[in-house]
């Protein structure tokens, strides 16, 4: 399920034909026919930030629920953000990768309770949300923000952020809450 389009209208949108007709789609079959697209937040340019990536050792498992069960992660460095630092981890499962799964204060209101992914390389995801910009600088693009699986289907068991990826400020950009 790579996304093409590298522009954030070009993701929203082939986001919503994936979510409408593919079989894999996390939309319920029942709820597909009806679907007319997914809820975001308006584009923001205060929502892309520039990071230092500190290197800094760490492994998290992280228990889906589901039956891939526990997931084990390494962590790639902290990202030291304007909004507070976030664990960028590294997942050799599903074909490796980057994966950065965030929670902020909009989570459990305006946006899917468990958090929301900026980017999971296996996923396709890789140069929207985080952009490497050479040394140790990447830039964060919230407005990439969306909801894992699990968040329109129970049918799907996602990782979830884990405690180093939670964030007491709202980040009122990327995809809202489903229903």
């Amino acid at each position: 399920m790579y996304l093409e389009d590298t522009d954030l209208a070009g993701f929203r949108k082939r986001r919503d034909e994936l979510f409408a007709g593919h079989p894999q789609s996390p939309i319920p079959a029942v709820e597909r026919s009806g679907f007319t697209g997914l809820r975001y937040f308006p584009a923001d340019d205060a929502a892309v930030v520039t990071a230092r990536l500190r290197p800094e050792p760490g492994a998290i498992d992280i228990d889906t629920g589901g039956p891939d069960g526990v997931i084990h992660y390494t962590r790639a460095g902290v990202l030291e953000t304007p909004l507070g630092e976030l664990s960028l981890w590294s997942i050799a499962a599903y074909g490796g990768g980057l994966f950065l799964p965030v929670r902020d204060a909009t989570c459990g209101d305006a946006s899917y309770g468990g958090g929301r992914y900026l980017t999971d390389t296996v996923k396709g995801t890789h140069g929207r949300g985080l952009r490497w910009l050479g040394e140790d600088r990447v830039q964060l693009d919230f407005n990439y923000l969306y909801n894992p699986s699990c968040a329109y289907d129970s049918r799907w068991a996602c990782p979830l952020a884990p405690p180093s990826n939670r964030l007491t400020v709202a980040i009122r950009a990327g995809e809202q809450t489903y229903h």
